[in-house]
């Protein structure tokens, strides 16, 4: 059975709420493809650090779940989120700002 998918504005439209609920600012950084545009989410803890990370599709067993694309400097993991999307102007990216690293991705749902 397929179930269907969530367009990119209201996945992301929905995860911004749940981060919102739990007092952790984001932002749209990026705006992408309203229906099908990838999304990518970049977790800064505010010390110079950040992690982006991507969606990954197993073939094998349908699942989808996040995975790192870039970690390190946040200056260097902007230039891997500047290369992505001079790849794919349609992708979205979401900056997360959390001291403690709270980024959700991991909550159920979000990974759908």
């Amino acid at each position: 059975m397929s179930l269907a998918r969530l367009t990119a504005d209201v996945w992301v439209g929905a995860y911004l709420t749940r981060l919102r609920l739990m007092d952790i600012p984001a932002f749209v950084v990026a705006k992408g493809d309203l229906t099908a545009g990838a999304i990518l989410i970049k977790m800064n803890t505010l010390d110079g650090k950040a992690t982006a990370y991507q969606r990954s599709f197993d073939i094998m067993t349908g699942d989808r779940n996040w995975v790192i694309l870039a970690e390190g400097d946040e200056r260097d993991v902007d230039a891997s989120l500047s290369k992505q999307r001079g790849f794919d102007p349609d992708i979205w990216v979401i900056e997360v700002e959390d001291r403690q690293g709270r980024h959700l991705l991991d909550e159920p749902g979000l990974s759908e």
